[in-house]
């Protein structure tokens, strides 16, 4: 999975939403997803068909319903990815202000 399309998947705020409240409750039905965050149940499996390609969530079916859970690896990868991108930034930024203060 590559961090563009992790990144893609994340951007929209109806995924983030649906990724933030499945971190903080824990496992939820679709139709559970859908009335926390004020979309159809269509619009919200579309959603989180999405975020399961891009491997953010996976779901398991139970009875009628599909169960979805967040795959914790590519959040802490996007993670380690800002995080290096922030250690770069700042020593690129440290270059920059030795350069103005020579």
């Amino acid at each position: 999975m590559s961090s563009a399309a992790l990144f893609g998947a994340l951007g929209d705020p109806h995924r983030l939403r649906i990724v933030t409240h499945l971190c903080e409750s824990g496992p939820r039905s679709t139709l559970q997803v859908a009335q926390v965050i004020s979309l159809s149940r269509q619009a919200t499996t579309k959603h989180l068909e999405l975020l399961s390609a891009a491997g953010v969530v996976g779901s398991a079916k139970q009875g009628r319903e599909r169960i979805w859970t967040v795959d914790p690896a590519p959040l802490a990868e996007a993670g380690d990815y800002l995080a290096e991108l922030s250690a770069r930034w700042d020593h690129a930024l440290g270059r920059l202000k030795a350069f103005v203060e020579d």
